[in-house]
């Protein structure tokens, strides 16, 4: 007897002690979960971070979770009064569990034998949202586990922080639907308003929303969240927060929602934004925060309303122009045929259900549905000849980038940006750098060259409209944008090209430049964004001014990262600054520039390009004020416009013309001049003298005169005719 005792008190023993090893086991589990004391004290939600334009409008966010802070003496008292009546009405004297409201949930569970009824706390919640403490598709014991561990960490936050701050970080995580996570965003997605001016109701809708975003959207499921919304009335009511005549007023109103589909904050500068993304991803291992989750306030160059007005210029000309090319272009042609079928060919194999077909005969069957689907082929022709753009808008003395439109497709955030991400040939465009390394040589607006074909070594330039003639000044070869000149320019000498490479890295071209003559026609490639700076050291005498598009950054609590200031270099003299840029305006004022004047008739100052067979358009101009320039033209090399509409004065100058007639109107930017350089003087010249290569100051016997400017700090110019004495 007293040995079988003896073994049962063993075994209870090892009961006792197997339990308890399994509890410690089991407490350990529940522990390693929880959230560290340091995550407790300084808790990281997931926030968005937020891009404003220099006018103070936000533009923009990067997140993971579309979270916007807001503080709790923002939030209207209704709707914390909401939050009470609904989803914890003992807040302001538990301790972080309601373990009566627990008991009773349970013993209605265990009646309706569901688990509807649930009992978690403001506190309770916050754990769980804060800290990730729930997982999807948790069985019953890891829900068990869970809820003991919103337990522990709410009694941890109660201890933590006061009810205030318990209260402002519940409402500024909680997930409402649509992408928002936090009141203030929920207010703005779904009335279009700042949290402090919503209403009672407004307040009762999102309040609504907590228990099932997805069951009570206020679009989708009106009638769910209608029923819901009143449920939030009554339970104020029943509080006190609200009077029964206020209740019954209130439960009859409709839900008015002011949602726009498919955004959740629509950008108006959906390629600046993903051109700042590029740029604040590569800060962010230099500074240690994340963009998507830190809140990062980003402060940009750009200016809201001249983006609009980018916007609107881009979209008018691309329309008018879009229709103007389909009527010419014909798919028919044989040559169109064999193109088309190229790019559709292209296009299947891009096809994500293509790449991933593994087998040969998988890949065919995907390749013939594709090929006799008519929507596909349709969709593709339409793509293949939407015309594409790059506007862009700077300050030429700061640096600011003002706009950026950086193609066609307004709405999308991730598409190639063509004013920063591609790189085409400039055309004519590019000519104001080789003029200004003639000019700094010691040449001058006046100087006569022959404007006749000249062979180098098989190469035989020619003036886009096939026009020779005799000497030609200078001013007027870059105001009729004569190719001839400009390749003798280069082949005679007088702008070598080691000096127009040096002169272009000094202006900022940073992609590789083909050192033949053929350069002077534009047949390097650059990068949009890069040629339109280069022209601010035109304006801003002499000065090269790097563009920029963020200003500062600061963390989500205000605290500056780091500020960014403007990079400026000598790139020329002023003198040939000056001098260029009144070679510019007759560019603009008689020359291939000269139908934006139907536009805008203010001081201008530009060049246009064409490259050949209409495949690129140019137009980069300024004034005293503002540099601008657009690139237009197509994203396959093989679409081209059809004729002569396709020259950048007709294509690309119109965009510019329009967006600085409304910019100087609509914005009310001053009207100023250009002036020439204090050491630049104009001079009279003996117009036949000129056209027999031997510049002279204007005597009595002279039978017509000139005015143009010299610079008077080189020396007088040598009688020199294409190289020779």
């Amino acid at each position: 007897m007293g040995t079988n005792k003896k073994k049962l008190n063993k075994l209870l023993l090892l009961f006792i002690i197997l339990i308890s090893v399994l509890f410690s086991i089991f407490i350990m589990y529940v522990v390693s979960g929880l959230p560290s004391l340091e995550e407790l004290e300084n808790p990281k939600p997931v926030l968005a971070s937020k891009v404003y334009s220099i006018d103070g409008e936000l533009i923009g966010q990067f997140y993971i979770e579309n979270r916007i802070e807001t503080d709790i003496d923002s939030i209207p008292k209704h709707l914390v009064y909401a939050l009470y009546s609904t989803e914890d009405r003992s807040f302001e004297s538990h301790w972080g569990v309601d373990l009566p409201r627990f008991f009773k949930a349970m013993v209605k569970n265990l009646l309706s034998l569901s688990l509807r009824e649930g009992a978690s706390t403001i506190t309770q919640q916050l754990a769980k949202n804060l800290y990730k403490l729930k997982s999807q598709n948790e069985n019953v014991f890891q829900g068990a586990v869970r809820k003991i561990r919103e337990w522990i960490t709410a009694i941890q936050i109660e201890r933590t922080y006061t009810k205030k701050e318990i209260l402002e970080m519940y409402l500024n995580i909680s997930y409402f639907g649509r992408g928002a996570y936090g009141v203030e965003t929920a207010a703005n997605i779904y009335f279009n308003k700042k949290a402090k001016d919503l209403s009672i109701t407004e307040s009762a809708v999102l309040i609504a929303l907590l228990k099932s975003p997805t069951n009570y959207d206020p679009v989708n499921r009106y009638s769910n969240s209608l029923r819901r919304r009143n449920q939030v009335l009554y339970n104020m009511m029943d509080e006190g927060y609200i009077n029964e005549q206020d209740y019954e007023r209130l439960k009859n109103l409709p839900i008015i929602v002011d949602i726009k589909k498919g955004q959740v904050i629509k950008t108006i500068a959906p390629h600046f934004m993903e051109y700042v993304r590029q740029q604040m991803e590569k800060l962010q291992s230099k500074y240690g925060f994340d963009l998507y989750r830190d809140g990062i306030n980003i402060y940009t160059t750009l200016d809201a309303k001249m983006q609009r007005l980018a916007n609107d210029a881009v979209k008018e000309h691309i329309a008018e122009y879009q229709n103007l090319f389909n009527k010419a272009w014909n798919w028919n042609s044989k040559d169109k045929q064999e193109l088309l079928n190229s790019i559709i060919d292209s296009e299947i194999k891009n096809l994500p259900d293509y790449k991933d077909a593994v087998t040969y005969d998988e890949k065919q069957k995907i390749y013939k549905q594709k090929v006799s689907d008519k929507n596909f082929i349709e969709t593709v022709k339409q793509e293949a000849i939407q015309i594409q753009a790059g506007f862009v808008v700077i300050d030429p003395y700061t640096g600011h980038i003002k706009a950026m439109v950086g193609g066609t497709d307004y709405n999308t955030l991730y598409g190639l940006n063509h004013v920063t991400q591609i790189k085409r040939q400039p055309g004519s465009s590019f000519k104001p750098i080789i003029y200004s390394t003639a000019i700094e040589s010691g040449l001058f607006p006046a100087y006569a060259i022959l404007n006749q074909p000249i062979d180098y070594n098989g190469w035989s330039p020619q003036n886009s409209d096939g026009s020779t003639g005799g000497m030609t000044m200078l001013r007027d070869a870059l105001r009729l944008s004569l190719n001839i000149i400009t390749a003798r320019l280069i082949i005679e000498g007088h702008a070598k090209l080691p000096d127009n490479e040096q002169m272009a890295r000094k202006l900022g071209i940073t992609t590789p430049l083909n050192l033949y003559p053929s350069l002077a026609l534009g047949t390097s490639e650059v990068i949009p964004l890069e040629l339109v700076a280069a022209y601010s050291a035109f304006v801003n005498k002499g000065i090269y001014v790097k563009p920029i598009s963020i200003l500062k950054i600061e963390d989500k609590d205000g605290i500056l990262i780091d500020q960014f200031s403007t990079k400026k270099s000598v790139a020329m003299s002023e003198e040939t600054a000056s001098i260029m840029t009144d070679m510019m305006k007759d560019v603009v004022d008689r020359g291939t520039a000269a139908g934006i004047r139907q536009y805008f008739n203010f001081p201008a100052a530009g060049k246009t390009g064409t490259t050949q067979n209409f495949s690129d358009a140019w137009f980069i101009g300024f004034t005293p004020k503002l540099l601008a320039g657009c690139w237009v033209g197509f994203d396959d090399h093989r679409i081209k416009f059809t004729g002569w509409y396709g020259q950048g004065a007709k294509a690309a100058a119109p965009i510019w013309a329009k967006f600085m007639a409304r910019a100087y109107q609509e914005l009310n930017i001053p009207v100023t001049y250009f002036e020439l350089s204090p050491n630049v003087q104009s001079v009279d010249f003996c117009y036949e003298s000129i056209m027999n290569g031997n510049p002279m100051l204007a005597t009595s016997r002279c039978p017509s005169v000139v005015t143009d400017i010299v610079n008077i700090n080189n020396k007088p110019p040598k009688c020199t005719i294409h190289g020779g004495e």
